[in-house]
């Protein structure tokens, strides 16, 4: 355990340069009497860590000191190739580098961690696109990645939903890949940034100059609060409905599992017949209609009543249909 935590604390130092004790602490989650005690020990190893004093201070590597890879175990060597997506590399022109990177990591290993890494990626493979859909066609991707990198602004022609097409000048801050969908999170210049699905820019040109980044722009941190602020917005309405036994894992595959993994955890005990009654947050009511119909005569809808006239309506048009 120690010996893993040196390891990180000296990787610590490496990548990114001066950091106080309190600020090791943090990120290993120890207290800083661990921290000084720990530094003694790299110190005593041989390894030229030292402190500067004062209210700037921090400790720090010699200059031009680094570490090697053979610290590496063979369930870390693993993971890092069960990360190696080759379609979202490819797609950003990275296939030949992230191969190349990879060749080279193997060679770096030692036989255990080397032999453990190859078996990991013979076996396990990651495939980021949802069913019954293919990755977006995506022929800027490249391009956006490559503005990304070097601070470029872009000037792009991009279809909104409704396919109303705008002109925007933005400014990239970041790529996210969702569900086999790329999405740029940039910003208007002056304004707050938003996200743009990569798929729907018709036309992109760099700008010249370069832009800064706000200053502790987190772009892990924007994608989490811009996805839980897009699920509160998506779902405008409520269904109540009456939900046959055996029926839960159709109706979350259906709807979605956080939504009815919610629903149930608020709903009551089942009937004497094993029906249970849950209310389930829904995008429209037009849309619970068709989604809702997917699940035949396993679901009941009792409200709202104008959800209940739509389902009568589509299976009196079922019924005239197939009579």
């Amino acid at each position: 355990m120690r010996a893993s935590r040196l390891l990180s604390l000296l990787l610590l130092l490496q990548t990114r340069g001066r950091m106080t004790a309190p600020e090791l602490a943090e990120e290993l989650e120890v207290s800083i009497r661990t921290i000084y005690r720990d530094v003694e020990a790299l110190s005593a190893a041989g390894v030229p860590v030292y402190a500067d004093r004062g209210p700037a201070g921090g400790y720090q590597l010699l200059d031009g000191y680094r570490t090697r890879l053979n610290g590496l175990t063979a369930e870390e060597a693993s993971s890092l190739f069960l990360a190696g997506l080759p379609g979202p590399a490819a797609e950003l022109g990275m296939a030949e580098l992230a191969a190349n990177a990879e060749l080279k990591l193997l060679a770096a290993l030692p036989p255990e961690p080397r032999s453990q890494a190859a078996r990991m990626r013979e076996r396990f493979l990651l495939d980021v696109p949802g069913w019954y859909r293919g990755p977006d066609d995506v022929p800027h991707l490249s391009e956006v990645a490559e503005a990304v990198w070097a601070q470029r602004p872009l000037r792009m022609t991009y279809r909104r939903w409704g396919r109303q097409v705008v002109e925007r000048l933005v400014h990239p801050y970041g790529l996210v890949l969702k569900g086999g969908s790329w999405y740029l999170v940039a910003a208007p210049p002056g304004e707050s940034p938003r996200t743009y699905r990569v798929a729907r820019v018709l036309t992109l040109a760099a700008e010249p100059g370069r832009f800064d980044r706000p200053e502790g722009f987190d772009l892990a941190g924007f994608w989490k609060a811009y996805a839980a602020e897009f699920r509160e917005r998506m779902y405008t309405a409520t269904a109540e409905i009456r939900l046959a036994p055996g029926m839960e894992e159709l109706l979350a595959y259906t709807m979605g599992q956080d939504v009815v993994a919610g629903a149930l955890a608020g709903a009551a005990e089942p009937d004497a017949e094993g029906w249970r009654t849950l209310t389930l947050p829904v995008e429209s009511i037009t849309h619970a209609r068709w989604l809702l119909l997917r699940m035949g005569a396993g679901v009941e809808v009792l409200g709202p009543p104008e959800l209940r006239a739509l389902m009568v309506e589509a299976v009196a048009e079922l019924r005239k249909m197939y009579e």
